[in-house]
């Protein structure tokens, strides 16, 4: 039996007329996703064709985002670049609004875990290791975010002036350095703890504070200042 188009399903079923009566949260998953797509494939339903990317992917969206859209493209047929973009985006902007969400929810950065929190949703998942600054007003508020400099699997190259240029643009009295680690390893490297000692050193000059130093995992995270290495 031929899957059934969207068009051909009752109306209440359609993911569309089910978003507007009952509200977008009402969506599955993969009904979410079929809105983005628009259209499946011959032999399969736009809805069966997103199931079948969730199910590769054990249901997790954020397995979905760490794709590239040629990758994507290259392994579902019926995905075009235009889809796998327009999905991608999606992604995107969803882990945007959840970190964005996270800083707006956080009166102040008094601790490792509330600065990690609002960093992860940056950083989950990532194949590449990217390095962030947390840019803090007088009263340890989040000013803004930024993200100095992407690498590699094991590494990324982090200019200081770069770092301390957008502490100066903003104005900001303090920060927080931020990178993952994309291996799992926790402990930071030797390489970490040098360039924690220059950029900390150098804001030093400008009274700029480093109150910490974040490195991420998917699992955990670790906090020069928690464990006394923030000079």
């Amino acid at each position: 039996m031929s899957p059934r188009p969207i068009r051909e399903m009752p109306a209440d079923a359609r993911p569309r007329e089910k978003a507007l009566a009952r509200g977008i949260k009402s969506l599955t998953d993969a009904e979410l996703m079929a809105l983005l797509f628009g259209t499946g494939m011959r032999g399969k339903s736009v809805v069966e064709l997103c199931d079948e990317i969730l199910d590769d992917h054990s249901g997790h969206l954020s397995s979905i985002a760490r794709m590239s859209a040629a990758d994507m493209c290259r392994r579902y047929k019926g995905i075009g670049r235009a889809k796998a973009i327009s999905l991608l985006a999606a992604l995107e902007v969803g882990a945007r609004a959840a970190a964005d969400a996270a800083a707006a929810d956080t009166p102040a950065i008094t601790s490792s875990r509330a600065a990690a929190d609002i960093m992860r949703p940056h950083m989950a998942g990532l194949p590449h290791e990217e390095f962030w600054i947390l840019l803090l007003s007088s009263s340890l508020r989040v000013i803004r975010s930024v993200c100095v400099s992407r690498g590699g699997i094991g590494a990324t190259m982090v200019d200081v002036k770069i770092v301390l240029k957008h502490a100066l643009d903003a104005y900001a009295p303090a920060m927080i350095l931020c990178h993952n680690h994309p291996s799992g390893a926790l402990d930071p490297s030797g390489p970490d703890d040098a360039l924690t000692r220059r950029i900390a050193d150098a804001a030093r000059l400008l009274d700029i504070r480093v109150n910490d130093h974040i490195i991420l995992t998917d699992a955990s995270y670790y906090s020069y200042h928690d464990n006394g290495h923030i000079l």
